[in-house]
Parts: structure tokens; C-alpha cells; sequence
């Protein structure tokens, strides 16, 4: 092994935080500009050599390696560490110390780059409750961070005080005699000054924040536009509406076609004991609902099924804890979870429950032929008992101090700050959840899936799907974790009395493990939905299934069902794409509904914010690589500066222009050499929007809708149209070109934002008077879907501002204690009147709503079945109110005098 550094200088050893420095043999100084690695064009240092030849030349990678000849033992939680260090980290920070050493830029241009990596940070300490990274003590995370980092944040002024974790855990390593030593060696009293001769070799790193966030487009994009692509954009601009394919039949129920794309997409099945928080809702059913919508406008045959979890130990507490039946506290929460789904416009096909006879029927079904097959096994185990309670103890009847990592808050079947699945009997300090006594362990009889045998199948299964699909790479660390640990035997039942009762002699009174069972939730709640849910089900050649949740439900997606579908040799259909988000955590800390803390679904109503700016707002920070944190300022901000001035101002002066300057109807369109670039540029950010959809990026895809919107602002103010209808007849009919091609990226717009915001996308399309085909469809090119002469309807604000003292009221609200009922502040309209197509088409839809309760009604439909479409019925009774300008709480006789 031979260690190549700057000046005889190395680098920290993790094993014993020593330094190596120029005294170490190993140890070959090496000027600024040598390439030690032949095959990297730029200078690298430090780089280690092996014995066999190869080169480790990534810090992380050489700390990775001499930390394992330590003998140290490395987690799951060091390694993502070390991978963020490397992928999110040191982009940013190389970015501000090229703007610090080489620029010689100051505070916020420095600390702008890496503010938001230094925030996850805090996060992540101040949620754990650690005073270091993966635990009690010091990692290679730590180090290798730390090391990273140092040269930044010895300046004070770039370590915000606000980050309190951050900074605690900065100074405890900064303070260690090592850390110093290694400090003084590399640095030599220079400081920050010592890395100048190298970052000036490195290139100048682009905006750490990507094109997407500028205020104005780049010049550089339209730079690299090529002739080619400029004569095909305005090629598919001029076959317009003709280009649209022929929509697709509707069907009821919605089933797999020969010959076409089907996808099938689920959310992870919530539980039914508690109301949903903004994370569940980003997390699971929003993000999901994205990419449904999407799937619909680009005419795939969808189904996107969701529904309650309502078997378990979960269920079991809530119903004491409220003093209700098991089966009434679903009955109830169930009601909550679709009333709040319906006001954030999940589009479900069908939303479902695990209480079902279909569930029972199928389960039991799969667990006997996995039985029948030799993948199950009996086994006695050591379980806690409550004597005070006279019964075994399922896991989440117990809490205590997790194993791993001390967290003293652990649940009995997984630890929610280090993530590990555990079994209940190695809590330390077990206490029961209803009594509070310490329970004994004694002996019992459970079933266990046999993963080891079906290991081997599971490898197969990842081998043949993982290539070339879009599993997140959170989704496929954590299965690739629990693989190269090995698969063990995973119990599949429980000493509960509300569950699915297990087929089998001896067992009767036992019921299976929700977590077996709730995952084939999925495939009940499709057959409750259609009695040919197999074509969905047992149809892998033909169908694309898309599974949403956040990363702590990733086994039982990953592992645990895949496992169970293969050994039941059913000819099961698997996840192809596994979408797992990170968490979303609440301004500081952690939503907490005991506490007070944070946004819970049925709260969001009583705001006064409408559903759709909720949606926007959660998914412009939706946590798709990293946590991410709900912050009202940052709501407020987004609102008033991307919805208000960015978006809603575009589509507001585009369609004003047409009323005002050419009575209503869209003018004769000229396109010069600019227009046609225009057009060109806004269909590369389409099909960037596209590409970054069809990938399930759907943070990044809002980006693209954002960034076309700024290029209409741009395009609209460079070329004035209102100086210009006051000029020539050419300045006149140049302003109406610039008019016409801007209405027409307005509704563009209208349905790129079907996916985000589809009752702002709805009301801009009634605006516009878009017509029904284009409003279905979105292709790849970007149409003139509103040729000269189009009659639009009427224009009004999209939008309304958030004002300072109303985000400030509702942070106080919800930042813990405040009262469980709280007085609705005034309700903020999205739109403030509506056209009379608008209207209308209310009308019609109210029509057809009633239509379908009366004939439920009249067929004595399930009662359930009867209320979810009433429900929908009073909303979009409400909806037409608010349209014709009455308020929404009227009562239901005045419609009719």
C-alpha cells in the first residue's frame, strides 16, 4: 500500500483518530499539480494505492478502507452517512470554498451553497438525540464529515448558531487532541488560505442549486439549440390538435389491456388508528397520486388503489384507549382517512380496508400454499407476558430502550431513530403499553416464513427486475442491507384476537402478523374493487406495478411479500418500480399529535389554505434523497414568489392580454426566429419534465413547470405587448404573436400541473376554454392547442398572497399545546368567481354524482360504499356554491328558492 499527499501530509485514521503524517512509510508527498491516478484527468490527493495495482481516491472510500483493517464493525447508518458525504456534501462544499478561496465571496454567497447540507445535519442530530452521527460514540461518519467540513466551519461565521446540534457536535470533535493535531498539520495556521493552490486547479463549480431555481432562463440553453430541433419544435406546434392520439375509452372497472401499457400503483396502506401528518401524506398517498395522474394524461391504463390497515396490535390499543370495538374504532378512522385523501384530491380508483372477507379468503390462501410447500416453520419462542393483564404481549403492546442504539422510545417490533426491526424480548426495560408493568418472558408457540430457504429466489427476482427499473436508491440500499446480512426466519403470527385467524390446527388462537397480511391488503382491496382482480394480480408480463411509501416500510415491500408471492408459486405480480421517500420532518423536530406539533390531515382544512397550494407546497419539498423539513416561512415564501409573482402572474397576463387587448379571442401568431426558439426550448423542458416523471422524479419534474412559467415572464416583459398594441400595425401585430404563443404556454402549463395541482389546473383550463382533448393529454411536444381565433372565457387571479402575521398565527398554532379546536380563520379562495362553462360543468358533474348515490341507494350498496359517495357529492355541491359565488356553508334549501 502506498498513501499519496499533499506536502507529507495524510489523513485522519479512523481506528484511533492518530494522524499520519509525512513520518508514516507508506506515506509519498506529491506536488499540487501530479496526477498520481493515471486514469483521472485532474490531480487527486490524498490517494491510496493497494498491493493489487488499484487506487482508492475518494476520502471516504480510503477512510472506509484502513477503519475496516482497524477491525471496527460498520452499520447501515455509517455507510448512507458516507454516501451522502460523497454524493449530496461535498459538491455543495466544494462549490463554497471555491466561492470562498478563489472568488474571495463572503457570507450568505459562500454559505447559500451549502446551507441546506449543513441543515440536514442538525436534523438528523437533533431527531436522533445523539450527540454523534450514528450513535453514542465516534464513527468514520463522524471523522470523514468532520474532516470534510473543518476547513469551512473554524470560522464561526459559516456555523450558524440555529443549528444547535451542528454546532455542538462540531466543537466536541474540534476539541479532541487528534482532530487538532491533524487540523494544524494540513492547514499550518493558513486556514482556510492552505487549500487555495488547489481549489484554483479545480473547475468552477456550477450554481449548487441547478438551472431549474433561476429566476431567468439560462442564455447557455439557448445557445445549444440546434437547427434540428428548432425546425421539429415548430413542426408540432403547427400540427396543434391534430396531433392529439384519440382518448382512450373510460372503463369501470379499470382492467389490464393486451397490447398496452398497464400500471398499477399503490400507496403503502395506511394505519387505521390515527390520523395521517403531512410526511404519511407526502410520503405515501400525494406522491402516488402524482404519478397516477401522470400516468392518465399520458393515456397508460391505470389503477391507483389505496386503502386502511386495520388488523394489529395498532388497532387493538387505539379501541382501548377510546373505550370503542376494534372493528368501531376502523369503522371511524377509516371515515377520517377518506375524508382527508378526498380534500387533498387523491384520485383513487378504489380506496379500500383490510377488514374484509376477500382479505381473510386470500391470505389465507397464499399462507397455506406457502405451508403446503415447506416455507413455514413452527417454532417456540421466548415471548413477554403481562401478568397484570393475564396475556402475551404483541409487539407493539410493548415499548422500551432499543438494543442498537439506546433510543428509550422503542417499539417492540422496530426502533423509529435507528430503524432496525427488533424483536420485542431484546427491549431493555420493557414496559407494558397499557399498564405500565414490567412483563416476564415466557415460551410460546409461533409460525415463521422460511426467508432463508427463499433466499435464493429473491436474488433470481432482484436480479431480473433491479436492472433498468426505478427502484430509489434508499429502496434498494435498504433490501441489498437486509441481503447481505442474511435472510432469517421472520415470525408471521401473533397472540392477538383482531387480525386474520390463521388455518391451522393448534393455532385457532393466534391470528397472523399484520405485516404478513397487510401487504396483501393490496390484493383484497383490488378484489373487493373487481371479481377479476387476478388479471391485475397474477399478470406480471403485463403489468407495471409502482409501490409508494416511505423508506421504514421498504422490507416488508422489498423482502417479506416478494418472498411470500414467490414461495406461494402462484405466478404472483412483484413490484417493478419500489418508490421510497425519506422522512419529512416538522420545522425542528418531529410531528406529534399527543404534543400538539405539526400539521395533521384534518387539520390542514381549517387553515384557510387550499388543498392545492398544500400539495404544491409538499411537493416542492417532498424528501426524495434526503429528510426534509416543513417550514411555514418557506411556505409563505413559496406561495408569494413561485405560485403568486412566478406562475400565477404568467398565466394571469397571458390570458388578461388576450381579454384586454384583443376581446377575448386568441390573435393571428407570426413567429419569428426568437418565437421559434422559444418554442424549441419550452419542449425541451417538456420532455425534461417527461423524463424526470417517467423516473418517478417528482420533485424535480415540478422544477421544469416552474421553469417554463419563468421563461413566459421573461418573454412577455423583454417583448411588451401592451406598449406595442399602442404602436404600428407591425408593433401590433407583433404584440399579438407575443400574446398568442404566451396563452399557449399557458395552457401548456394548465396540464403539466395536472399532476400538482389539479383543481388550479382544472380552473385555468375553464379560463382558457382549453378544449377537452387537450386538457386529457399531455405529448411530448409542446401544441398550439389555442389557435388565432380561439374565444377564451374569464380571467381571474390564480392565487392569493399569504401575508406575514397569518403564517406567524399558524406556526404558533401548531407548534405545540394549542387547543383541539381552534377558531377557522377566513377561508382563502383559490378562485374568486368562475366562468359559466365553469359552472356548468359543476352542474353537470353535481347531475351525475346524484345520479350514481340514488342508484347505490336504490341496489342497497354497502353502507360505506353509500357514504363515500355522498361525501363526494356534498364536496362538489360545495365546489359549485363557492363558483357561483355563494358561500360554501349555505344551507342546502336556499340553492333552490
Amino acid at each position: 500500500k502506498k498513501l499519496f499527499c499533499r506536502n507529507g501530509v495524510s489523513l485522519c485514521c479512523p481506528g484511533s483518530l492518530e494522524f499520519l503524517g509525512s513520518s508514516d512509510p507508506a506515506a509519498q508527498s506529491t506536488g499540487i499539480t501530479d496526477c498520481v491516478v493515471p486514469f483521472l484527468t485532474r490531480p487527486k490527493v490524498p490517494v491510496l494505492q493497494l498491493d493489487s495495482g488499484n487506487y482508492l481516491f475518494s476520502t471516504s472510500a480510503i477512510c472506509r478502507y484502513f477503519f475496516l483493517l482497524s477491525g471496527w464493525e460498520q452499520d447501515d447508518l455509517t455507510n448512507q452517512w458516507l454516501e451522502w458525504e460523497a454524493t449530496e456534501l461535498q459538491p455543495a462544499l466544494s462549490a463554497a470554498l471555491y466561492y470562498l478561496v478563489v472568488q474571495g465571496k463572503k457570507g450568505e454567497d459562500v454559505l447559500g451553497s451549502v446551507r441546506r447540507a449543513l441543515t440536514y445535519i442538525d436534523h438528523s442530530l437533533s431527531r436522533q438525540n445523539c450527540p454523534f452521527l450514528a450513535g453514542e460514540t465516534e464513527s468514520l461518519a463522524d471523522i470523514v464529515l468532520w474532516g470534510a467540513l473543518y476547513p469551512l466551519l473554524q470560522d464561526p461565521a459559516y456555523l450558524p448558531e440555529e443549528l444547535s446540534a451542528l454546532h455542538s457536535w462540531f466543537q466536541t470533535l474540534s476539541t479532541q487532541e487528534p482532530c487538532q493535531r491533524a487540523a494544524e498539520t494540513v492547514l499550518k495556521q493558513q486556514g482556510v488560505l492552505a487549500l487555495r493552490p488547489y481549489l484554483q486547479k479545480q473547475p468552477q463549480p456550477s450554481s449548487p442549486e441547478g438551472r431549474a431555481v433561476t429566476n431567468e432562463p439560462e442564455e447557455e440553453e439557448l445557445a445549444t439549440l440546434s437547427e434540428e430541433e428548432i425546425a421539429m419544435a415548430v413542426t408540432a406546434w403547427e400540427n396543434g390538435l391534430e396531433s392529439l392520439p384519440p382518448l382512450r375509452p373510460q372503463q369501470n372497472p379499470v382492467l389490464p389491456v393486451t397490447g398496452e401499457r398497464n400500471v398499477l400503483i399503490t400507496s403503502a396502506l395506511p394505519y387505521v388508528n390515527n390520523v395521517p401528518h403531512l410526511g404519511n401524506i407526502i410520503g405515501c398517498v400525494l406522491s402516488a397520486d402524482v404519478f397516477a395522474r401522470y400516468s392518465r394524461l399520458r393515456q397508460w391504463n391505470t389503477l391507483y388503489l389505496c386503502g386502511t390497515d386495520e388488523y394489529g396490535t395498532a388497532t387493538e390499543t387505539k379501541a382501548m384507549e377510546e373505550g370503542l370495538t376494534p372493528q368501531e374504532i376502523c369503522d371511524k378512522y377509516h371515515i377520517i382517512h377518506a375524508d382527508i385523501y378526498r380534500w387533498f384530491n387523491i384520485s383513487f380508483d378504489t380506496f379500500g380496508r383490510t377488514t374484509t372477507p376477500q382479505q381473510t379468503k386470500i391470505t389465507q390462501d397464499i399462507f397455506q400454499r406457502l405451508l403446503t410447500r415447506g416455507f413455514v416453520l413452527q417454532d417456540t419462542v421466548e415471548q413477554l407476558r403481562c401478568e397484570h393483564c393475564a396475556r402475551f404481549l404483541a409487539d407493539r403492546f410493548v415499548e422500551g430502550v432499543c438494543p442498537f442504539c439506546g433510543y428509550e422510545e422503542a417499539r417492540g417490533d422496530q426502533c423509529d431513530k435507528c430503524g432496525k426491526l427488533i424483536n420485542a424480548v431484546e427491549l431493555k426495560k420493557p414496559q407494558c403499553k397499557v399498564c405500565r408493568s414490567c412483563p416476564v418472558v415466557q415460551s410460546t408457540h409461533h409460525l415463521f416464513l422460511d426467508l432463508p430457504k427463499l433466499e435464493k429466489r429473491l436474488e433470481e427476482w432482484l436480479g431480473r427486475t433491479l436492472p433498468g427499473s426505478d427502484w430509489t436508491p434508499n429502496a434498494r440500499f435498504i433490501t441489498r442491507s437486509w441481503l447481505r446480512d442474511g435472510l432469517k426466519p421472520r415470525c408471521i403470527t401473533r397472540d392477538l384476537k383482531w387480525g386474520t385467524p390463521v388455518p391451522l390446527e393448534g393455532f385457532e388462537d393466534k391470528v397472523f402478523y399484520v405485516w404478513f397480511d397487510a401487504t396483501i391488503g393490496y390484493l383484497s382491496i383490488t378484489a373487493n374493487y373487481t371479481d377479476q382482480w387476478e388479471r391485475w394480480w397474477k399478470n406480471p408480463e403485463q403489468v407495471d406495478l409502482y409501490q409508494f411509501m416511505a423508506k421504514d416500510n421498504v422490507p416488508f415491500h422489498g423482502i417479506v411479500f416478494p418472498c411470500s408471492a414467490l414461495g406461494a408459486e402462484d405466478n404472483y405480480t412483484l413490484v417493478s418500480h419500489l418508490i421510497a421517500t425519506e422522512y419529512l420532518n416538522y420545522e425542528d423536530g418531529k410531528f406529534s399529535k399527543s404534543r400538539g406539533v405539526g400539521v395533521f390531515g384534518d387539520m390542514a382544512q381549517d387553515t384557510g389554505i387550499p388543498a392545492d397550494i398544500w400539495r404544491f407546497y409538499l411537493l416542492y419539498i417532498r424528501p426524495e434523497g434526503q429528510d426534509s423539513a416543513f417550514s411555514w416561512t418557506d411556505l409563505l415564501l413559496k406561495n408569494n414568489s413561485e405560485l403568486l409573482n412566478n406562475l400565477g402572474n404568467f398565466i394571469n397576463r397571458a390570458g388578461m392580454f388576450v381579454s384586454k387587448f384583443f376581446g377575448g379571442y386568441v390573435p393571428e401568431m407570426v413567429l419569428t426566429p426568437d418565437d421559434q426558439r422559444l418554442l424549441a426550448h419550452v419542449t425541451l423542458e417538456l420532455q425534461r419534465y417527461h423524463q424526470l416523471l417517467e423516473k418517478v422524479r417528482i420533485r424535480d419534474a415540478l422544477r421544469s413547470i416552474l421553469t417554463i412559467s419563468r421563461h413566459g415572464n421573461q418573454y412577455i416583459q423583454v417583448n411588451e405587448p401592451w406598449k406595442r398594441i399602442k404602436g404600428s400595425e407591425a408593433d401590433r401585430q407583433r404584440a399579438g404573436t407575443v400574446t398568442g404563443l404566451a396563452v399557449n404556454i399557458a395552457a401548456l402549463l394548465s396540464v403539466m400541473l395536472q399532476p400538482y395541482m389539479p383543481t388550479v389546473s382544472a380552473t385555468i383550463q375553464a379560463q382558457l376554454q382549453l378544449p377537452p382533448p387537450a386538457c386529457s393529454i399531455l405529448l411530448t411536444n409542446f401544441l398550439c392547442t389555442l389557435p388565432a381565433g380561439h374565444q377564451i372565457g374569464t380571467v381571474s387571479p390564480l392565487f392569493q398572497k399569504l401575508e406575514n402575521d397569518q403564517i406567524e398565527s399558524l406556526r404558533q398554532r401548531f407548534g405545540g399545546g394549542q387547543a383541539k379546536t381552534s377558531p377557522k380563520p377566513a377561508v382563502i379562495e383559490t378562485v374568486t368567481t368562475a366562468g359559466p362553462q365553469q359552472i356548468q360543468a359543476l352542474m353537470d358533474e353535481v347531475t351525475k354524482q346524484g345520479n350514481i348515490v340514488r342508484e347505490l341507494k336504490a341496489q342497497k350498496a354497502d353502507k360505506n360504499q353509500v357514504a363515500a359517495e355522498v361525501a363526494k357529492l356534498l364536496d362538489l355541491k360545495k365546489q359549485l356554491a363557492v363558483a357561483e359565488g355563494k358561500p360554501p356553508e349555505a344551507p342546502k334549501g336556499k340553492k333552490k328558492k
